[in-house]
């Protein structure tokens, strides 16, 4: 007996007639939107981290220099006692209080390298760099910080990738709700068979021995306990948590760039009344000065307003790190010069052209 002979060529196709491929589609295209702008909200955040340590570390170097004139001020002040004290003029008492003055604030001067070099080493790494190969040099803040031009607080929907990331989550959340209740129609596939079939393989050549079939196909659940009602229920649930911690995210947004809006504005107002603040301990340190030489006051009343003058002149240094690093955040808050329209289109992340 002789057996038939078959070759056959089988093809199917299943119709998007619900939807359910596109969304599926849409959905990984907004979660791939959504890792990009993670990625860009990661690298918004290293660069502010090290624009912070930079002003951080010259607020330092302003520290540095102050104490630095400082302790040569102090030196000058104990040449002047220990001299008074040989005329008979000035007790030894006098010399103790100038000298623990002295090398109290040389202490302090020290301890500073320890804070800045942990910021040059930070900047390093954060910049790719061993600590040892990377070297900055001292540079004192003296600039105020540069006016920043706020837009409409709505153009923060767009400006921030950790919003255009939440939203887009929210995108793809919204898919997988239609892709869940799809599953409650039946799937058509279209399938189309076609080859040779003949008793031997001569007759294969010929016409009769060709054939072809095609035909639509419908499959569907009939009963599945519930499975597809719950997995709708699941993805509302992850839509309506998605879409809350898109809203809160955005809140955020407008809660970080009124912080450091306020921040500015009164650090501004302080840095004047602290400016005031310095042009007076400084002329109350001349006046007890020259009192002291004139042996009205004793040594206590000069250390007294030499301590306010210096913790005023430092204060005011501290202001302007304060403001600057105000400032990054700021900058920070508002996206860092990034927008959504740099997120890749749906066309480049599914390779469509």
């Amino acid at each position: 007996m002789t057996g038939v002979q078959t070759c056959a060529l089988p093809i199917s196709y299943t119709a998007d007639v619900w939807g359910s491929i596109h969304r599926t589609i849409a959905s990984s295209a907004a979660l791939a939107q959504a890792s990009e702008a993670q990625l860009e909200s990661a690298r918004l955040l290293y660069q502010t981290e090290l624009a912070s340590d930079y002003f951080q570390l010259h607020g330092l170097d302003g520290d540095t220099q102050l104490l630095e004139q400082t302790v040569n001020s102090y030196k000058e002040y104990l040449t002047l006692t220990k001299n008074r004290f040989e005329g008979g003029v000035a007790s030894d008492s006098d010399v103790a209080q100038a000298e623990t003055q002295l090398y109290t604030t040389q202490a302090q001067l020290t301890d500073l390298g320890v804070e800045r070099a942990q910021f040059e080493h930070a900047i390093a790494i954060l910049t790719g760099k061993a600590p040892a190969e990377l070297t900055i040099p001292p540079m004192s803040l003296t600039a105020a910080p540069p006016p920043i031009p706020v837009a409409v607080p709505s153009a923060l929907l767009e400006r921030r990738p950790d919003i255009a990331e939440n939203e887009r989550l929210v995108a793809s959340a919204n898919e997988q709700i239609g892709i869940a209740k799809a599953a409650f129609y039946p799937a058509l596939t279209l399938a189309v068979s076609g080859g040779l079939q003949s008793t031997s393989l001569i007759n294969w050549i010929t016409w009769p021995s060709r054939f072809w079939s095609i035909g639509p196909q419908l499959a569907q659940t009939l009963f599945d306990a519930g499975k597809r009602k719950a997995q709708v229920a699941s993805a509302e649930a992850a839509y309506d948590a998605t879409a809350a911690n898109y809203r809160q995210t955005v809140l955020t947004a407008f809660q970080q760039v009124e912080d450091n809006l306020a921040a500015l504005r009164i650090l501004e107002s302080e840095a004047a009344i602290l400016d005031q603040a310095v042009k007076a301990a400084t002329r109350s340190v001349l006046v007890s000065t020259e009192q002291y030489k004139g042996g009205t006051v004793n040594y206590l009343q000069v250390i007294t307003t030499q301590t306010i003058a210096v913790q005023d002149q430092k204060s005011a240094v501290d202001l302007l790190t304060r403001r600057m690093t105000a400032t990054v955040q700021l900058i920070q808050a508002l996206g860092g010069g990034w927008d959504s329209s740099k997120l890749p289109t749906t066309q480049d992340v599914s390779g469509q052209r």
